[in-house]
């Protein structure tokens, strides 16, 4: 079987394309630029490209399939090619159903907590033994790939997101896995570029209810009235599921999820991760898997890269990195920080690096997330307005729409980080939250200079 990747360099398009490698398929990929870790990545099994850019002669009738990324352009001379040559052309959510199209399906859906519900149930799933597909968008401890395909096993588990499959496919990703399992967790408007209003938003997580296969499951989280309207109003068909918040309590010794009958120590913490615990929980047992057995396995789950990561601890403090962007991710991190290390001096830095969080409009949503931090700071790019053509915010601007007295601003790196080594603080917990990187700045390099 011989694939190509058109945007090979893709956080997802290059762990399948590894995946497929593994598999024994022949791969050959292109991209305009490959970034780090992907380019590292790609080159340790000898599929990444020889030079960047798009060449439609790496096109051949001899492919069976080009798997098309989201950051390729229809124009993609690469693209046009395989359509004079009739070679079939899929996006990574189309060929990921197409593999796994004979398995039990769980898919997890939602506007936050779905990396670590997923990465929570395939856990779970590898604790009891059992074989499974599987795609989940952050690097987990003790897997190789964020993708993992094989020809024997019963169950594929995904993480799936609302944002466009490829620019040939303008539905949703989660619209088509077809889900046996569907668990969502949560919706906060977001991906206002491509869904311009709230309800336009909500009609893609409609709709993602409304390909549960007949028969299947839809687990909810019943304390979103959004979510809880959705489950109300979908198919007699599929039994619904609903949950809460999951029993936990948290001392000097740690941080634990309870039952009526058990105490289980955890490596995670947050209200928000014992709402994504409880997502977890309902999935397995939809599954099959017995509570204890879902118990036995939870206590040895570290969390999942970029969610709340430890950088660096030690007596001098604590250093934290999150992905959180949206609004309800940014407050449920800050809140969960806050919360684990009460009566210490908390500094949240968040950067406004997405579509959504750089719009004037959208601004208004994050009033107050940053709230329970001792000291906030937001940083913005001003580079960044050009890049996606949206109208410049000044800092009066940004702070207004956060509100709070803690909060300072900055248009400005160098500034910000100039202005954060000045801070003297006795045993500070610092959380870094962003989904781009602060204009380059070493989190782990920062870390280790604020806490030497």
């Amino acid at each position: 079987m011989r694939v190509h990747f058109i945007a090979i360099g893709g956080a997802v398009m290059h762990n399948l394309a590894i995946a497929l490698h593994r598999k024994g398929y022949e791969v050959t990929g292109s991209d305009d630029e490959i970034f780090e870790p992907s380019a590292s990545r790609l080159a340790s099994v000898g599929l990444l490209p020889e030079k960047t850019g798009w060449d439609p002669d790496r096109i051949t009738s001899s492919i069976d399939t080009v798997i098309l990324g989201m950051h390729a352009r229809k124009e993609d001379p690469e693209l046009v090619r395989a359509a004079e040559l009739g070679v079939k052309i899929m996006s990574f959510p189309e060929y990921l159903y197409e593999q796994t199209k004979t398995k039990k399906r769980i898919v997890v859906a939602g506007s936050h907590g779905k990396t670590t519900t997923t990465a929570l149930i395939m856990s779970v799933f590898r604790h009891a033994g059992i074989k499974f597909d599987y795609m989940v968008g952050s690097q987990i401890e003790g897997y190789e790939t964020m993708v993992g395909l094989s020809d024997d096993s019963e169950y594929a588990i995904f993480e799936s997101d609302e944002y466009l499959t490829s620019p040939l496919d303008r539905r949703p990703k989660f619209h088509l896995y077809m889900p046996d399992i569907a668990v969502l967790n949560g919706i906060g408007w977001d991906h206002m570029n491509v869904f311009p209003t709230f309800e336009n938003y909500l009609e893609q997580f409609r709709t993602f209810a409304g390909k549960i296969t007949p028969g299947g499951s839809l687990v909810y989280f019943r304390d979103d009235p959004e979510v809880l309207k959705i489950a109300e109003s979908e198919r007699d068909d599929i039994k619904k599921i609903p949950y809460r918040v999951h029993a936990h309590f948290q001392n000097k010794t740690g941080f634990y999820a309870f039952t009526c009958n058990r105490t289980i120590p955890l490596k995670f913490f947050g209200w928000h991760n014992m709402q994504n615990l409880s997502a977890a929980l309902e999935a397995c047992l939809a599954a099959g898997i017995s509570a204890d057995g879902f118990y036995d396995a939870i206590g040895s789950f570290g969390g999942t890269s970029g969610r709340l990561q430890v950088i660096r601890e030690n007596d001098s403090g604590v250093f934290y990195y999150d992905f959180a962007h949206s609004p309800s991710k940014v407050k449920a991190t800050v809140e969960a920080v806050a919360e684990r290390y009460p009566g210490r001096d908390l500094v949240a830095c968040f950067e406004l690096h997405t579509f959504s969080s750089l719009s004037k409009n959208f601004l208004p949503f994050y009033n107050g997330s940053l709230e329970k931090a001792t000291r906030a700071f937001v940083y913005f790019n001003p580079h960044q307005f050009e890049m996606k053509k949206l109208e410049p915010l000044s800092c009066e601007l940004v702070k207004e729409g956060f509100g709070g007295s803690n909060l300072s601003v900055f248009d400005d790196s160098a500034a910000l980080m100039s202005r954060i080594k000045q801070l003297k603080l006795k045993n500070p917990v610092w959380l870094f939250m962003s989904s781009g990187d602060f204009n380059g700045c070493n989190l782990k390099s920062l870390a280790e200079e604020l806490l030497a």
